[in-house]
């Protein structure tokens, strides 16, 4: 497989749209870049820029005292009752992400544009760089992870060019107020903009070094002019801030991380950290070597061709580590080009977060993982203030939105009461259980936090059914309904799932104590999973709720997918009846989160036609744009990174699947790929994988770093199989 076309993709003009930049990131700093030689645009983002919307004063509606009423009410059969469990607010969204301005270096007034001669642009997902050449005229731009900068470097001999900063974005407020600055240094120039957020007393400060080598730098107010340089260094930072900031420190700051280097030396410092995660896990999939070397626009018009998953598998890997550090990825990753994000480009919890980080421990980024635990761990404390206002337990439940800052559940509505959720903490921990799994060593955070989550369910459920099962009440099952009721309701399997796995997770995490006993136990009384009639595993379990099939999400089959609770092997019946309840559920809006979902249930319960017809509807359906970051609906409507992020994991799953024992090897092959081969896969047993296949027979190479003894299962069922660490096993599958 060719290093530069499997690990990059390119174009052959610079890019008109923002969509369509090249994305460049360290998991706090992000970069757009546009690579257009008479106008280069750098559109500058930072994972902490959130627009004050009365979101950060907003807290969880204090309902406690009315809970017992609202708990008899649904349990008597007042199927809407949970409509007014409100205290009367309307709906108040997160606080927006936003970009923070754009880095501009044009041609100056007067110059010549010359001739159009041969253009490139490109991004190395292996180093995180961004290239555009034309003749006489180079620019590279990359986000380190070793110095926190956006560092960019402009060679373009005997040119003039104007270097500012421009925070005049797509749909930026009206009333932002905006400061330039710009101060000749004796390396050059530093440019600063300020921007203060209407009505508060919130704002951020961009720093931006200009090192020139040769020419002259002259001030053309706000910005700079460098004439005849032989190449220009550039060096950002954002900060946001309260009030004033002095801008003295950061200045200084900045200068001591350039430290007089060399592009080339600072480049190297960051290839130290981000190469090294990027190269952990590759894919091939023998494809066709021109597809190879197709830009991405062109490859993209080749739903069919192995070269497009090669190359999507790559970029999600790439954009999911880039945009993965101070926090996991939002709803667009770490970048937007427009003030008006969908959805407030949140932390969305009930599906897409999930979703986006779900190949973490299987496909070898520690990072990610790292970066939502920071996350849980800063809103553990809103988390406990969700528990003690909305239902007035101990213990903590997850927001199913947030910007970021806030860990509070105050987004609800009469068709969304997110705020009576309560599986959010078990799915935002489950990545994090996972890791500690693949590693082989527990994370006293996560244990703690399933400490908490499991203290909510010793408070939360205190009502039982007729047979002396526990209840969940009330119930919501993301984003969706029963067809004869409210949103509101009872049971519904998500939340059942959920209630079983964090108590028996949290016992696993404190043996040998009496919260385990306590924990096991109140996990036992939970009632089973009914099965309706239409044979599907119910949506809720509580007879007389009727399902509502034509839906996005498909949290009722959370047991499947990303649990352990349903499998082929273990509960076939149960196994069954959620197969019959993929079957009827339909695709809504095409939203790509919920297509690629689909696939990796599907995969779970060994589906591998499903599987793959759910992976080309988001291949098929124009979902990338020529960035290779993806969009929520298809023809590149609404600029999201679900699809982009979550397609690796769905790949990974229909070729292997873990838990602590057992292997599953090739369980839901797309026919359309026959050979291919997958490196550097992580198990939950501790053992690093290999995987190649070729038309019907496959090895397997497992490098085991403990010892233990796992269930093997392949098309030719289960078999023993006994794992030595530090010893490699090598096995070799038939027909398949």
């Amino acid at each position: 497989m060719t290093h530069g076309l499997a690990h990059g993709t390119w174009e052959p003009r610079p890019a008109s749209r923002w969509e369509d930049g090249f994305l460049s990131g360290n998991g706090h700093h992000g970069a757009l870049v546009f690579g257009d030689p008479d106008d280069d645009r750098v559109i500058v983002t930072h994972h902490t820029l959130v627009r004050p919307n009365g979101g950060e004063h907003a807290r969880p509606p204090r309902l406690a005292a009315r809970l017992p009423a609202l708990q008899d009410r649904l349990l008597a059969g007042a199927r809407t009752a949970a409509e007014d469990f409100t205290d009367g607010r309307p709906l108040q969204w997160v606080q927006p992400f936003h970009p923070a301005f754009r880095i501009r270096l044009r041609r100056a007034p007067g110059e010549p544009a010359g001739d159009r001669p041969a253009y490139r642009r490109s991004v190395d997902f292996t180093t995180g760089e961004t290239t555009a050449t034309r003749a006489g005229w180079t620019s590279r731009v990359f986000v380190s992870r070793a110095d926190d900068l956006i560092v960019q470097s402009v060679t373009a001999p005997g040119r003039t060019l104007d270097i500012g900063l421009d925070a005049r974005l797509p749909n930026a407020p009206a009333r932002l107020g905006v400061g330039e600055g710009a101060l000749l240094t004796p390396e050059g120039a530093l440019l600063t903009l300020r921007v203060r957020y209407p009505d508060s007393e919130r704002a951020y400060t961009g720093m931006t070094l200009v090192a020139v080598t040769g020419g002259t730098t002259t001030l053309i107010p706000p910005g700079a002019r460098v004439t005849d340089a032989e190449s220009v260094l550039l060096l950002t930072r954002v900060r946001r801030h309260t009030g004033e900031l002095d801008t003295v420190a950061p200045a200084r700051e900045l200068r001591d991380a350039w430290g007089e280097q060399s592009y080339e030396s600072l480049l190297a410092r960051h290839l130290a950290l981000h190469r090294t995660a990027y190269a952990r896990v590759t894919l091939d999939l023998a494809a066709d070597p021109a597809e190879r070397a197709l830009p991405g626009s062109e490859l993209l018009r080749r739903p069919d061709s192995a070269a497009l998953l090669e190359r999507l598998f790559a970029a999600g890997r790439y954009h999911l580590l880039s945009s993965s550090g101070l926090n996991p990825p939002r709803l667009t990753g770490l970048w937007t080009g427009d003030w008006d994000t969908a959805w407030s480009g949140a932390f969305t919890n009930d599906a897409n977060l999930n979703l986006q980080t779900a190949s973490a421990s299987a496909a070898a980024l520690p990072e990610v993982t790292e970066a939502l635990a920071g996350l849980v761990q800063r809103q553990l404390p809103d988390w406990r203030e969700n528990a003690r206002s909305v239902f007035g337990a101990r213990g903590a439940v997850a927001p199913a939105h947030s910007d970021g800052e806030s860990g509070y559940a105050y987004h609800f509505d009469r068709e969304y009461p997110l705020h009576l959720w309560t599986a959010g903490a078990d799915w935002l921990l489950k990545p994090l259980a996972d890791h500690d799994e693949t590693r082989g060593e527990r994370d006293p955070r996560t244990a703690a936090a399933l400490a908490e989550t499991a203290r909510f369910y010793e408070d939360f459920l205190t009502r039982t059914d007729d047979d002396g099962h526990l209840v969940v009440v009330p119930s919501y099952s993301p984003e969706n309904r029963p067809a004869n009721a409210s949103w509101g309701a009872i049971n519904a399997a998500m939340d059942l799932s959920a209630a079983r796995h964090a108590l028996r997770t949290a016992a696993g995490h404190h043996p040998d104590t009496p919260d385990a006993d306590r924990w096991r136990a109140l996990a036992d009384r939970l009632p089973p999973h009914r099965t309706n009639r239409d044979g599907a595993l119910a949506e809720w379990a509580w007879p007389g709720l009727d399902d509502s099939y034509d839906h996005r999400h498909l949290s009722h089959l959370y047991g499947v997918w990303p649990l352990d609770e349903i499998t082929p092997y273990d509960t076939p019946q149960l196994a069954a009846a959620a197969h019959r309840a993929l079957e009827l559920r339909g695709a809504e809006n095409d939203s790509a989160h919920g297509h690629l979902h689909h696939a990796l249930i599907a995969a779970r319960l060994r589906d591998a036609d499903r599987a793959g017809r759910a992976l080309a509807s988001v291949l098929d359906g124009d979902y990338f744009h020529a960035s290779l970051m993806s969009a929520h609906y298809p023809n590149r409507h609404v600029y999201n990174a679900d699809a982009a992020h979550t397609l690796p994991a769905v790949l990974i799953e229909t070729l292997v699947h873990s838990t602590p024992d057992r292997l599953v090897l090739l369980p839901a092959l797309p026919a359309a790929y026959p050979q291919g081969r997958i490196t550097g896969v992580r198990t939950r047993f501790g053992a690093e994988l290999d995987l190649t296949w070729n038309h019907g027979t496959a090895t397997a190479v497992l490098r085991p770093t403990r010892s233990h003894r796992v269930e093997l299962r392949t098309s030719s069922g289960a078999q023993p199989l006994d794992l030595v660490a530090g010893e490699d096993r090598v096995l070799t599958l038939g027909t398949w």
